[in-house]
């Protein structure tokens, strides 16, 4: 079983940047598929981007297409989600998942998330 600490979150500025840090526990950190959900007040956990477990896939959805990108670290058992020209509507609380092995971009088929980590955009 694999632990996830999000961090980064915090206030900024629309336009600004941020970039979002989620530490995983164990050895087996390569053998995951990681991804970003996010959930704004009053609305479901959004699929924000996936990727696989040697970097060699990645999905974004479009909402966020040419501003953020996901990346990961296997020795440093990391993922990051670089999030850049932030807007007002993604001001939400984002999660860190873990699926075992398989690439899915769908958040009932990731058993481990993180405790979260808020991102506040004012306007």
């Amino acid at each position: 079983q694999v632990q996830l600490v999000e961090s980064g979150g915090g206030l900024v500025q629309a336009g600004g940047s941020l970039r979002l840090s989620c530490a995983a526990s164990g050895h087996t950190f390569s053998t995951y598929t990681m991804a970003w959900f996010r959930q704004a007040p009053g609305k479901e956990h959004e699929f924000v981007a996936a990727i696989s477990r040697d970097s060699g896939r990645t999905s974004v959805v479009d909402s966020v297409k040419g501003r953020f990108t996901i990346s990961r670290d296997n020795a440093k058992n990391t993922v990051y989600l670089q999030m850049n020209s932030l807007k007002p509507e993604d001001a939400a609380d984002y999660y860190c998942a873990a699926a075992n092995y398989y690439y899915y971009t769908t958040q009932a088929m990731y058993p481990y998330w993180g405790q979260g980590t808020q991102v506040t955009v004012s306007s």
